[in-house]
């Protein structure tokens, strides 16, 4: 790569993709292409044809997908299904049609079987039984990984798949039944601080342990990848290598927002899988690992919250 190459990331304009761009032109990257769905719907196999015909990127990351959290995975697992099988094939085939010279799809932790050895090693991948409350996105993933790891033997292409750990950070999503568990507990602490409320409820027994990378070390990983020429494996691990209970983010957002309250725990909800860690040390060893401590990450995604979000949320309260 030099810095005039042009560079097309797909979903832009979504916390993992706008973390990417703000990282590729803070390292001086500057030729940075990008759609909105509004404009190009990567859902379209011919919509997504005709950009890449258009525009023709040399390199492309692909941070485009439907996400959510363990609700809105359990009640539309058809739609997580489709709709990022349909994103990446698009992608990942005009990626090959049209000559891109190395394309980085993300991923996610959650291919991995529900009860992997911990730390998750990239070797893991397709040794069990997946994990049912977000079966159908993990799917669609393993499908995207695959399709590049033999895209890459068939047709000699340079296509790398990143699964990074649980993310959070700025433009995350915080709507009130989409989003993921960060975003959806800053939100709930926040709003209970606000209006008084005696307790907070999270879901499932607390006890199922998690690892939370900023986004924002997400994209400084993926600028990292891009530049080296790394074809050792089809996919890599990306995150912190440490992981916390729910109870115990949950107890370190409750201090970060100020709330006095209780934490009460819906035992009758889901944990998700028991744990998810991740084994880093392959980036490790390349030279990268995150920066960010947890807490410094959670409180910059708080105050994001209160300055971008929650004053929108105001005015449609008022409405």
């Amino acid at each position: 790569m030099n810095l005039t190459s042009k560079i097309f990331i797909a979903g832009r304009g979504g916390m993992a993709g706008s973390a990417v761009e703000r990282a590729f032109r803070a390292h001086g990257y500057q030729n940075i292409i990008g759609a909105s769905s509004k404009t190009v719907d990567l859902r379209c196999e011919e919509a997504t044809d005709d950009y890449f015909s258009e525009n023709r990127p040399e390199y492309v990351i692909l941070c485009a997908a439907k996400v959510g959290g363990i609700l809105a995975n359990s009640q539309f697992p058809a739609d997580f299904l489709i709709d990022n099988l349909r994103i990446q094939n698009n992608v990942i085939l005009c990626c090959q049609k049209y000559g891109v010279k190395k394309l980085l799809f993300l991923a996610s932790s959650c291919i991995y079987p529900r009860l992997a050895p911990q730390p998750m090693r990239e070797e893991y991948l397709l040794t069990g039984p997946l994990e049912p409350t977000n079966e159908g996105y993990a799917l669609a993933k393993i499908a995207g990984l695959k399709l590049c790891e033999y895209l890459n033997k068939q047709y000699k292409t340079n296509f790398i798949g990143v699964l990074p750990c649980n993310l959070y950070g700025f433009n995350d999503n915080f709507h009130p039944e989409r989003s993921h568990f960060i975003p959806a507990l800053l939100r709930r602490f926040h709003l209970a601080k606000v209006n008084g409320s005696p307790n907070v409820t999270v879901w499932g027994t607390g006890k199922a342990r998690r690892e939370l990378m900023f986004s924002d070390d997400l994209a400084q990983a993926c600028v990292f990848l891009m530049e080296q020429d790394y074809r050792d494996r089809p996919f890599i691990n990306i995150g912190t290598g440490v992981d916390h209970t729910i109870a115990e983010i949950a107890q370190m957002i409750r201090e970060i927002v100020g709330y006095e309250g209780e934490i009460v725990f819906d035992r009758e909800k889901p944990d998700g899988m028991p744990q998810k860690l991740m084994d880093v040390s392959v980036m490790n060893q390349l030279g990268w690992q995150a920066s960010t401590s947890l807490e410094s990450g959670l409180r910059q995604t708080y105050e994001y919250y209160l300055k971008e979000i929650f004053p929108k949320e105001q005015s449609s309260f008022r409405a």
